[in-house]
Parts: C-alpha cells; structure tokens; sequence
C-alpha cells in the first residue's frame, strides 16, 4: 500500500510537471509590475490610480517587488488592476520524489559511514553489495519517516 506522503509527492509531482518550465521564468530586472505596466503603456499614476494608491506607494511597491519584499495581496492588486491573474507556485527543480529520494540517501550514508567505520575497526566488514542492500533499504525507510531533514539526527 502506498503511504501518505508518497502519495501525496506523485499527486503534487503530476501537478508541476506542466508548469516546471515556469522555474526558469525568471522576473524582469525591474520586476513584473513594471515589466507589464510598460508593456501595456501605463503610466505609474495610471497604475496608481487604478490600484487606488499614491504614486509615491506605487513606486514603492516597485522598489518591494524588485527587492522581493513585496506581500502577495499587493501583488494581486497590482496584477488585478493590470487585468493579469497572479501566478503563486514553489515548482520543485526536479520532482518531489527524486528529491526525497536524494536525502533519504545522503542520510543512509552518513548512518552507514559510522557502521562501516566501527566495523572495519573490529575487523567484521561488510561485502560491497551488502552494503549496497543496507543502503537501499535505510534509504527507503528514511523516505516514509518523519525526521528525513533534520540534518543532525540518523533516525
């Protein structure tokens, strides 16, 4: 059966695989509002006016925006009074799972170094492949288990 958190990485992983491409969007040097008001040749009075602001605050939500300190709600009154929908979305750079996956296996190596190390101190070393077995399975365990970010905790 498949857990929750798997499920819900494979539901969420199928939702940004359509906007991923978004990722690499990048916001305009002088940032969005800017960009699209020039764009459809709107002054910032204009603008200001529509979003029912001064043109002194208009010109400091651009200064917020290009600092990235601009608050969402600004944003969407900005894009609303430009007749644009205002796009809000963490697109992971690659899937979920993949990178689940990669610190579950960061985390089985660092617990697996230790056993390796003690082991080859007391001369019982484990084969290659053991290991590898070892590694995979801790991996998967890490993967369902809460606990899988903390960096100074093995379990």
């Amino acid at each position: 059966m498949e857990s929750t958190q798997l499920h819900a990485r494979r539901q969420l992983d199928d939702r940004c695989e359509s906007v991923r491409a978004l990722g690499d969007l990048g916001r305009p040097n002088k940032g969005w509002i800017r960009a699209v008001r020039d764009a459809l040749g709107m002054s910032g009075s204009e603008l200001a006016a529509r979003m029912g602001v001064s043109q002194q605050v208009l010109s400091e939500i651009e200064r917020n925006e290009r600092q990235s300190t601009v608050r969402l709600e600004t944003l969407s009154r900005a894009a609303e009074a430009m007749d644009c929908e205002l796009v809000y979305a963490l697109i992971p750079r690659t899937t979920l799972e993949e990178t689940v996956r990669a610190q579950a296996l960061r985390k089985a190596v660092r617990l697996l170094a230790h056993v390796v190390h003690h082991g080859r101190l007391e001369a019982q070393e484990v084969a290659e492949d053991e290991l590898a077995a070892q590694l995979e399975e801790l991996a998967s365990w890490f993967a369902d288990h809460r606990g899988l970010w903390i960096e100074d905790q093995t379990t």
